[in-house]
Parts: C-alpha cells; sequence; structure tokens
C-alpha cells in the first residue's frame, strides 16, 4: 500500500487505483463523474491572447465552449491546424500557441460557435 504526501489512500493491492477526495476505487468513484459533467458556458467562445508566465511568447486561449472533454480536443486539435502551429487542450481551455485571435475567431465562426475578442 502507497501512501500520497497528504496522507491519502493511492493504490490498494486489492482495488488498484484509488480515488484521493472520496476514497473509493477509480472503477467505483462517486466524486469523478460530477467533475466529467459538461462545463457550464453561456455559448459563447471567448478569445484572448496572453503571454504570462510563458517568458514572453504569446498563446491564444480559448474559453467559455460548453464541450464535451473529446469534442474539445478534436476542435483543439482543428484549430492548431487551421494556425499552423502547436498547442494544447487544459481544463477546458483550448491554448494555440502564437497570436492567432482573428484567425481563429474566423475558424470558430465557420465551424458554427459564436465567437468573440476577450481582452485588449
Amino acid at each position: 500500500m502507497k501512501r500520497s504526501s497528504s496522507g491519502g489512500l493511492v493504490y490498494s493491492t486489492e482495488s488498484g487505483r484509488m480515488c484521493p477526495e472520496c476514497r473509493q476505487a477509480l472503477t467505483q468513484c462517486q466524486c469523478k463523474p460530477a467533475a466529467r459533467a459538461v462545463p457550464a458556458g453561456d455559448g459563447v467562445a471567448r478569445v484572448s491572447r496572453e503571454t504570462k508566465g510563458r517568458g514572453g511568447k504569446s498563446v491564444t486561449l480559448v474559453r467559455g465552449l460548453a464541450l464535451e472533454p473529446m469534442a474539445l480536443a478534436v476542435l483543439g486539435k482543428e484549430l492548431r491546424t487551421a494556425c499552423g502551429s502547436g498547442g494544447t487542450v487544459k481544463d477546458g481551455v483550448i491554448e494555440v500557441q502564437g497570436d492567432h485571435c482573428d484567425r481563429i475567431i474566423d475558424a470558430l465562426t465557420t465551424r458554427g460557435h459564436r465567437a468573440k475578442r476577450a481582452g485588449g
């Protein structure tokens, strides 16, 4: 049996990996289905540019899309391909490397999403 630094059980030889919140096996976890629900959004994708914590390099962020995680990952891939750059999807936010706000807004609009620019 292995314990995390916070004292919670993370693995049991009987049931495998354990959820740190509800202390049940991951297959019987009660708190994860609620966390996997589609994030609440108002239907407007907010596109902004940010440089904080990235060594001065800009990243275009897309927030507010109420999509399932797999659909969000597919959309992120399409946006990165449209911009010709890299990026990722983290915590319901699509990150695309570089300043591509206008191009992403156009791509989202053609895919049927309402998008607007947020921030300066």
